[in-house]
């Protein structure tokens, strides 16, 4: 078939008034009319007057003035977002145009309403039974799969067209918004045979393409950046070629890149809008790491940026937008802002303007730093008669698991049930973990029991539970009955579950299996578990050799974990080779000191120990000190060891020396060795009672009636790991009591019940 020679269609509805023209025929008047009529409606927003205008008049219409009625009336219907309408006009024009209802400029304009829609597949239908097509009819649809993210339909049809036509500038810029890679590249190819490179919004798109053709965060090559160079070589540039390059490099996490063109823009006076501004704020948290440079000081430039950005927000006026002020708040909170910035932004902006989107992004940034505040904002949000979204209440779950209360963990499930939301596996999944983290294994398993459908989300989930509670035979049966593929999350999972439960020839089997079954190659997360499963259970040397086979470079977390091991089974010189290498990573970070400290003081070299500490000192380095929290009623009270900033010190302090002299009669023995290294200068018994989770048992065993479950249960958070001495504290506490006492330390939960802990003492 001969190709046409034009090159595109336009169409317009604007209407040009000439003066003292006289009409062809009177009758054509008042149609004429009419249709000027609904059109100025229609642009003014006045879509149902000018239906209804429509409706009552449109028997006195000729067919044809008729078709040109209904494609002025189904753009607005599009424009508008008026589906009912549309689908009411469309049914009305089948009804009343029966002799010729496939006209090509009605058809064009319906396929564009459905495609506008989302109803691709019945745009396509109209499209199939078309008897005459042309290129707008071809480009509607085009844009339509490009616009639902159906990338092979669209690419199938794009190919198709061209045995029929050239494309316009319109059809390859939807093509290419559609594809990436070896797709893309043959459109690009066409662009240059067709000499339709020059056109601006065909360069924009191939930006965009050749942007999202390369993988996110991959080593920056300027010379190889085909996305970089098409932007050099452009002679137009308009304002969407700068966002198109500027969000080219925030999708690739090339965070410095995009900065430094947005300078560039607002030094040659370009000018921003919107787009801009929301792509650069989405930028500053990744400005890639280069070689050595630290990431402070790359969080310190960008949180510079971030403030350079606020000002000019406020001077330029878009600090009113609320797209602009959640963005703002978001960077704020990545890049490790104040916090009270973010909330101060937030308070700042009109309360008619805060919609389900910006509360959601206050609550985000509060969620995992003052978790207290963030659900005091969720409150605050159904107070002010916003229907929170599902991912609203994901967050709210998230920042209960960071509150570890599960009493608000339960009052977010209930409104999860009322919302409707019962059924969603997002919600479940928060929900399993949320309860986790709240120290109820048995919430947590109910929750993943009555899931209807799950991901591996909420199997990964499950794994995580059991282990951080302990459960390793459980995760291990969870293991076998997954239908789903492993992913390397899985793994972490259970071998952490092996690591807490002396299960080492079990860790072993599923550490080897990762590459020889499922094809998964162990990363650093993974080595860290296997030293910890090594370690714990006496073979220390293993586990060093276990590192020096490690294809990457050993992290802090490989180097803390075989510290801690060697501290538990005294093996000095390899002790000291893992505190070297874990100072050199960390320098600011107590436990190299502080373990070597302890590990010199176990082995009556008391010497060495005090010059570990005196080192320590120079290195103007402090030891995170041990808190506790305890929930009573509605208020978490907080401990720190020695309990001076709570204010019933002196109550604490006399009921817990009776309750010490009650343990000692059933067999509690002070591990007063520990003092000499567990806490700086304490070398007598009972500095080891000051110790927070002690402190936190006692107040929570004075105020037993406002405890959870009657009493019944006493739960303990730690920021710290719990010590021996405290150990076996609690763990005769809770035969002498005769009650469930749960702490959460910083490795896992100890579930101490009837003088027995979960760990079975292997911690």
């Amino acid at each position: 078939m001969p190709r046409p020679t034009t090159r595109a269609c336009y169409i317009s509805f604007r209407q040009v008034h000439i003066a003292n023209v006289p009409t062809a025929s009177s009758h054509n008047t008042e149609p004429n009319n009419l249709l000027n009529k609904l059109r100025v409606l229609s642009n003014r927003g006045h879509l149902q007057e000018a239906l209804s205008i429509f409706y009552t008049q449109t028997q006195t219409q000729t067919q044809t003035q008729n078709h040109q009625t209904y494609a002025t009336l189904f753009h607005a219907c599009a424009r508008h977002r008026s589906l009912h309408e549309g689908i009411s006009l469309h049914y009305h024009m089948l009804s009343h145009n029966l002799t010729n209802p496939f006209d090509l400029f009605v058809t064009n304009h319906l396929i564009n309403m459905y495609c506008k829609f989302g109803y691709v597949d019945y745009a396509h239908h109209l499209f199939d039974e078309m008897p005459n097509r042309n290129l707008v009819s071809w480009t509607a649809l085009i844009s339509g799969y490009a616009q639902e993210g159906r990338a092979d339909e669209c690419f199938l049809l794009f190919s198709s067209m061209l045995v029929e036509y050239y494309p316009n500038e319109f059809a390859v810029a939807s093509v290419l918004s559609s594809c990436f890679g070896e797709r893309g590249r043959q459109v690009h190819a066409l662009v240059l045979k067709l000499a339709l490179d020059s056109c601006v919004y065909v360069a924009n798109a191939l930006i965009t393409m050749y942007s999202k053709s390369t993988s996110f965060g991959c080593m920056y090559n300027d010379d190889k950046d085909e996305a970089w160079s098409l932007f050099k070589t452009m002679q137009v540039r308009n304002l969407v070629s700068w966002n198109s390059m500027v969000a080219g490099f925030q999708i690739r996490g090339l965070g410095t890149q995009a900065m430094n063109l947005f300078t560039q823009m607002h030094r040659e006076g370009t000018g921003f809008d919107r787009a801009t501004l929301l792509s650069v704020f989405s930028s500053l948290y990744g400005s890639e790491s280069n070689g050595n440079k630290q990431v402070d000081d790359e969080m310190s430039s960008s949180l510079k940026f971030c403030f350079q950005l606020h000002c000019l927000t406020i001077k330029t006026g878009f600090i009113s937008e609320i797209e602009i002020t959640t963005a703002l708040v978001k960077s704020y909170f990545d890049i490790g802002g104040d916090i009270g910035n973010c909330y101060r932004i937030f308070m700042e902006t009109s309360t008619s303007h805060r919609d389900i989107v910006s509360w959601t992004s206050i609550i985000t940034a509060l969620a995992e730093r003052d978790p207290e505040e963030a659900l005091f904002l969720f409150c605050q949000l159904r107070r002010e008669d916003l229907i929170p979204d599902w991912y609203t209440f994901s967050i709210a779950l998230k920042a209960c698991a960071g509150l570890v209360t599960e009493r608000h963990a339960m009052a977010v499930h209930s409104q999860v049930i009322k919302a409707g939301f019962e059924g969603d596996t997002v919600l479940a999944n928060a929900l399993i973990h949320a309860y986790a983290r709240c120290g109820n294994i048995a919430l947590t398993k109910q929750v993943f029991d009555e899931m209807v459908f799950r991901d591996l989300v909420s199997w990964n989930s499950m794994l995580k539970a059991h282990a951080l509670h302990g459960k390793a035979r459980e995760a291990l049966q969870l293991f076998w009955q997954m239908n789903l593929q492993p992913d390397p999350t899985t793994f972490v999972a259970l071998l952490s579950a092996c690591s807490h439960a002396e299960l080492v020839d079990e860790g072993i089997i599923i550490f080897d299996s990762m590459v020889g079954k499922y094809g998964i190659v162990p990363q650093l997360d993974h080595y860290a578990c296997m030293v910890d499963i090594l370690g714990r259970s006496g073979r220390v040397l293993g586990a060093a050799e276990l590192i020096n086979r490690m294809p990457m470079k050993p992290d802090s977390v490989v180097w803390s974990t075989l510290l801690g091991s060697c501290r538990k089974h005294g093996k000095t010189s390899l002790a000291k080779l893992a505190a070297d290498k874990l100072k050199e990573l960390e320098p600011g970070n107590s436990l190299g000191y502080v373990q070597m400290s302890n590990i010199y003081s176990s082995g009556g070299n008391f010497n060495k120990a005090g010059l570990i500490r005196n080192e320590m000192k120079g290195s103007s380095v402090r030891k995170e000190p041990g808190l506790s929290w305890v929930e009573i009623g509605n208020q978490v009270h907080e401990f720190a060891s020695g309990g001076r900033c709570h204010p019933e010190r002196e109550v604490i302090f006399r009921q817990l020396e009776g309750f010490v002299g009650k343990l000692k009669e059933i067999g509690y023995v002070p591990e007063t060795s520990l003092a000499l290294h567990d806490i700086e200068e304490e070398q007598k018994e009972e500095q080891l009672y000051c110790h927070s989770e002690k402190l936190a048992l006692t107040f929570a065993v004075m105020n037993e009636r406002s405890l959870c479950y009657g009493g019944r249960v006493i739960r303990i958070n730690k920021n710290i790991r719990i010590c021996v001495d405290c150990h076996n504290f609690i763990k005769l506490a809770s035969d002498m009591l005769k009650k469930e006492i749960v702490v959460r330390d910083a490795n896992r939960f100890h579930h101490f019940k009837g003088g027995v802990c979960s760990c079975n003492d292997y911690w």
